[in-house]
């Protein structure tokens, strides 16, 4: 990626939080809660090009 980033605010699902704390505690993965919301929704946008979106 290596682009600018930029600070958002975003309110989500407590158990979803729960679920990204439990996979935060793994440091390998993942560095900080940005980081795996940042691959999240880079998946995301994988999934959506390749369906032509």
């Amino acid at each position: 990626m290596g682009h600018m980033k930029k600070p958002i605010s975003a309110t989500i699902d407590a158990e979803l939080i729960k679920w990204v704390d439990k996979e935060l505690e793994d440091r390998k993965k993942y560095r900080n809660k940005s980081h795996l919301i940042e691959i999240a929704l880079e998946l995301l946008r994988q999934s959506e090009t390749k369906k032509g979106k």
